[in-house]
């Protein structure tokens, strides 16, 4: 028996911008100064675990499992940021928030339910990859 990837497999998201697709085309036209480092981190965010997909959300690159759980924000005035949610819906969590093990730093929190992760620049996007991708499975965990 074929499996699908889940990255093919018809959701709940599907609509034209719920698309690689839909991400390709935004991207063929996105001028950004560290564009190089916003495909970098698109293609790791990805790597993660094979149950990620993505869309364009907020007209950005935006990634999801069941629900969508970050997405960038490409009108940042510096750097590359990426935004950490918990999806659209309100969720009920412990008293203090996530736990999230962040040894590297990475997580300026926002909220109890949401962080942002700022790169300095394209090459510090690419070096941190891996403090990234430790903290997106937490964190897919919890979406």
């Amino acid at each position: 028996m074929t499996t699908k990837s889940p990255r093919s497999t018809p959701t709940r998201h599907a609509t034209a911008a719920d698309t690689r697709a839909a991400v390709d085309a935004l991207m063929a036209t996105l001028a950004h100064p560290y564009k190089p480092g916003i495909e970098a981190l698109r293609e790791a965010i990805l790597a993660v675990d094979p149950a990620i997909a993505e869309g364009v959300k907020w007209n950005a690159p935006s990634f999801r499992t069941g629900e969508y759980f970050a997405t960038f924000h490409l009108r940042a005035k510096t750097g590359i940021v990426l935004i950490l949610h918990l999806g659209a819906k309100a969720r009920v969590l412990p008293g203090d928030g996530l736990a999230i093990d962040d040894p590297e730093g990475l997580l300026a929190w926002l909220g109890k339910d949401r962080a942002q992760v700022v790169f300095a620049y394209d090459a510090d996007a690419r070096r941190r990859i891996p403090a990234l991708q430790a903290v997106l499975r937490q964190w897919i965990r919890v979406v």
